[in-house]
Parts: structure tokens; C-alpha cells; sequence
């Protein structure tokens, strides 16, 4: 992200970004579609959710539950019920929901799309898998879109998601959340720590010189 981010800054390429990106876009993967509307978080020009697809596409998710917190454009949940997974897709994005739902309805896949900030609407719920591609960097985000790229100055969402989460660790069922070189990783990893919680890296992924980490959630 490091890299990608100094060059979208030249200032020729990002006007030309910005123009490009001032109306919603297409992403694909292994044929599902979405659009991605200019206030959701753009899997064209990051790496996680790239690297997050080809991870789930090496898991047995069929006919499993399937929740993704925090769905933004969609793309992994569209792709996770292509594969056969019941599927609940989450994010505080409205924008966001709307387009995915219209992306499943042209596609002819079933999910289940609502609101939720974090599990706040999900309580005596329980899914086989959790997928998780968080904010991290630490700024206060000034709007919805930012939502998307900042957990807050002190961390606050990395503190109230795993708060939430304990409530949601089975004995058998698979937490994923994915973190780049960019983020304190020890300082999230701190914060599990604080409510019993641990990260165990489960695959590293480098490209374009940014290393991505995948790890499993599971309790102390």
C-alpha cells in the first residue's frame, strides 16, 4: 500500500484518478461483477481484496455459513456464494449494500445484505467463516468513505471489534482478517491480546514490494 499510495499522490496521476474514479467502476474476479460505486472502498487499487479472493478460493466453503463484516464493494461475498456458502454480507456503508444487492439480483446470487456496524446486528448468530478486511490506519475517519481506510487515532475499531468478536469464536469455525506492513500489527495484535484473542498468521502474500499478512482469529 506504501508504494501505491506514493505513486497515486504525483499529482498528474491523481487528477487523472480522481476523474476516473468520480463515477462508479467495474471489478471482477473469477466472473463476478461488481460496480463499485466512488464512496466505497476500490478493490482496483488495493491489494487485500485480491489477495483475500485468492485465499478463499482455496477454502471449503460450500454450503458453510459465510459472514463478511464489513463487505464494502461485495466482490468476496459475491464470489463466496458463487462458490455455495450461505451468505451474510455487512457493512455501515448504505451506499455500498444498495450496489451489492443489485450486483447479486443481475447475477442471480443469493445473499443476505443488511446493515450491521460491526456484530451490533448480528447477536445469537454463528457462521462457519468470518471474513474480515478492516481499517487500520490510525486516523479519525471524516466521513463514511473513510470509514474504509481509518480504524480511528486510538484504535477504536480494532478495540470494539475484538470486544465483539469472543461472542462470536466457536471451537470449529475459521476467522480471518488480513493486515499489511503499513499498519502497528503489534499494537493490534495488543489489543486481542486484551480480550483473549490471538493472531496466527496463516499465509504471507508479497506483491508490488507491499507485504500483506493473512491471519486466523481464534481465542486464548
Amino acid at each position: 500500500m506504501r508504494k501505491i499510495l506514493k505513486t497515486l499522490l504525483n499529482p498528474f496521476l491523481k487528477k487523472g484518478l480522481k476523474l476516473y474514479y468520480s463515477k462508479p467502476r467495474k471489478f471482477s474476479y473469477d466472473g463476478v461483477e461488481v460496480l463499485v460505486h466512488p464512496d466505497v472502498f476500490p478493490p482496483h487499487l488495493t491489494l487485500s481484496t485480491k489477495i483475500l479472493l485468492d485465499y478463499i478460493s482455496l477454502l471449503d466453503i460450500g454450503t458453510k455459513t459465510f459472514l463478511e463484516l464489513g463487505c464494502g464493494s461485495g466482490i468476496i461475498s459475491l464470489y463466496a456464494s458463487k462458490k455455495g456458502a450461505k451468505v451474510t454480507a455487512t457493512d455501515i456503508n448504505e451506499t455500498a449494500l444498495e450496489y451489492l444487492n443489485e450486483a447479486a439480483s443481475k447475477q442471480g446470487l443469493e445473499l443476505e445484505i443488511f446493515y450491521s456496524d460491526l456484530f451490533g446486528n448480528l447477536k445469537g448468530r454463528e457462521f462457519n467463516f468470518i471474513i474480515i478486511n478492516p481499517p487500520y490506519y490510525p486516523k479519525n475517519p471524516q466521513n463514511i468513505k473513510e470509514k474504509a481506510w481509518y480504524c480511528g487515532e486510538d484504535y477504536d475499531y480494532f478495540k470494539n471489534l475484538f470486544q465483539e468478536l469472543p461472542a462470536f469464536c466457536t471451537s470449529d469455525n475459521t476467522i480471518v482478517m488480513i493486515l499489511s506492513e503499513d499498519c502497528k500489527i503489534n499494537t493490534i495484535e495488543n489489543l486481542a491480546l486484551k480480550n483473549n484473542l490471538r493472531l496466527v498468521r496463516d499465509s504471507v502474500k508479497k506483491k508490488y514490494g507491499e507485504v500483506h499478512y493473512v491471519f486466523k482469529i481464534a481465542t486464548l
